[in-house]
């Protein structure tokens, strides 16, 4: 692959990646369609990435629908699908690792402390492999998306990432492969975050952020089964704590329903 890319990249051709852990849905597609549009070339990478997976997640039973994801790709003009084994990716001595200091701890790092470490890691090597030119990042792993341009920023890639807007079934629900994992009613109920979000939104153009804040969690609470890990209003630019005058602000949430996790978030302006 990294001979491939270097090719396009002495013909002058501009490199487009879409990193995905596969189990490819509308809003991965959204990724590869703003790729083939702004890029001569677009790799979509295929790696269930096991160094982001903590004790007890759900690596082994993360879905791997291969045939599906590379017929996916054919139909929306993918020139290259990369789809590396873990022995390729991380072989046995492996020792090096890439980490973002104090953004990889909060939120989401609170409660998977290896993850991001292991996002970041596989993502590095991601463009050094392809020579991206932009790469594409959902906006619904808002956190994720912030440590990524933090890391590509002090480490000098010649990578520019591209957020993009977070895509929705119709009812609401941020997608995701791990809504796969739902039973019916549980994806009912799990409309709820979406609308705890939008009625946050509204609040926040007359209430205090802890009023705000408060108001979500007392909704989210009432989804039958459920647990929250966090619901926080933090900076847009730096995922540093929101207060009244912080010009940009994004209230993100995780919550469990059932055994399954899912994360969202709604960005919020005066």
């Amino acid at each position: 692959m990294q001979k491939i890319a270097f090719k396009h990249l002495k013909a002058g051709d501009e490199i487009g990646l879409v990193p995905t852990m596969g189990a490819l849905h509308n809003g991965h597609i959204s990724l590869i369609e703003k790729s083939a549009k702004n890029d001569d070339i677009t790799i979509v990478s295929i790696f269930v990435n096991p160094v982001q997976f903590g004790h007890g997640e759900d690596y082994l039973k993360y879905p791997r629908p291969v045939k599906k994801d590379l017929e996916i790709c054919k139909k929306n003009r993918v020139d290259y699908a990369f789809m590396p084994s873990v022995k390729d990716m991380f072989p046995q001595e492996h020792k090096a690792f890439v980490e973002v200091k104090a953004l990889q701890d909060i939120m989401c790092g609170a409660f998977r402390p290896v993850h991001f470490r292991g996002v970041v890691t596989a993502v590095s090597k991601l463009f050094n492999i392809s020579f991206a030119d932009r790469a594409y990042f959902g906006m619904k792993d808002f956190q994720q998306l912030k440590i990524i341009e933090k890391m590509a920023k002090d480490l000098s890639f010649r990578t520019k990432i591209v957020p993009c807007p977070i895509v929705r079934e119709k009812n609401g629900l941020a997608l995701s492969s791990r809504n796969s994992y739902l039973s019916d009613e549980e994806k009912a109920v799990s409309l709820n975050i979406s609308k705890s979000l939008k009625e946050a939104a509204k609040e926040f153009k007359s209430k205090s952020l802890s009023a705000v804040k408060n108001s979500a969690i007392s909704k989210l609470k009432k989804i039958p089964n459920s647990k929250i890990d966090y619901a926080e209003i933090v900076s847009a630019s730096d995922l540093s704590p929101a207060y009244r005058n912080t010009k940009k602000v994004v209230f993100a949430v995780a919550v469990w329903v059932g055994k399954t996790r899912l994360i969202d978030n709604i960005q919020m302006t005066k």
